[in-house]
């Protein structure tokens, strides 16, 4: 009976989910896994060698070698037949970003999470210093705390959320990867809103909360300002 496989640590999710020739005239599409991305961007982005991969990513050197040399495929399949690569999947796990503050929520508990900032709801997902967590049971609220992201991006957010078991987000805007990272996630995304953050959760909870099919960093809001949000990248550990 062979050994289940060993989750690969991340640092975070990606900015961009998916890469194309020609506007999209590709002939076929592969999927390359979270950690194959993850071993790409340590070896060949941030020019480890496989033994500071394999110690970063939690893994034997062996397991970093056959995951780096099937990124590397994809990648030159990609480049010579024109495929499209999409990014998805894999068994990892992300670095743990969470504050020991935050709770486990416990069985039955819905985790509602809000871009944060005096009360509103913060406009710049990419820029979210805190978040006000809401545990709902049986449709009411039982707890609630602001917590700060200690100064993650993008990617890092969309971790520091999944960490922090939240399970509905609601934002203003937010761009097209972090959107794709809700939804690797598993996290329910409600973009587009602005005004008191109390009030946002409410109308989730009344059914009465608009999700926005296109709640991209540009979009401005009926009753708010248009905006853009800054870029991440993750950092040398």
């Amino acid at each position: 009976m062979p050994r289940p496989q060993k989750s690969r640590r991340i640092c975070c999710y990606p900015d961009y989910w998916s890469f194309a020739p020609d506007q999209d005239k590709a002939t076929d599409t592969l999927t390359m896994s979270l950690d194959e991305f993850e071993t790409i961007r340590l070896i060949d982005y941030q020019s480890k060698t496989q033994e500071q991969c394999a110690k970063e990513m939690n893994v034997a050197r062996t397991t970093v070698t056959a995951i780096y040399d099937s990124a590397r495929k994809k990648l030159a399949q990609a480049l010579v037949e024109g495929r499209r690569i999409v990014i998805s999947g894999g068994k990892y796990t992300l670095d743990n970003t969470v504050s020991e503050e935050i709770a486990r929520k416990g069985n039955g508990i819905m985790r509602i999470a809000v871009t944060y900032e005096n009360g509103q709801i913060f406009q710049h997902f990419g820029k979210t210093e805190q978040f006000k967590l809401y545990d709902v049971a049986d449709g009411k609220i039982i707890n609630e705390q602001v917590v700060g992201t200690m100064g993650a991006g993008h990617g890092a957010l969309a971790g520091f959320l999944k960490n922090a078991q939240a399970d509905v987000l609601i934002c203003g805007g937010i761009g097209g990867g972090a959107q794709m990272a809700m939804q690797e996630a598993g996290i329910t995304l409600y973009g587009g809103n602005s005004g008191s953050a109390d009030e946002a959760v409410q109308a989730f909870l009344a059914q009465s909360l608009v999700q926005n099919s296109n709640p991209t960093c540009d979009h401005h809001h009926e009753h708010g300002e248009g905006h853009s949000c800054g870029s991440h990248s993750c950092g040398n550990h």
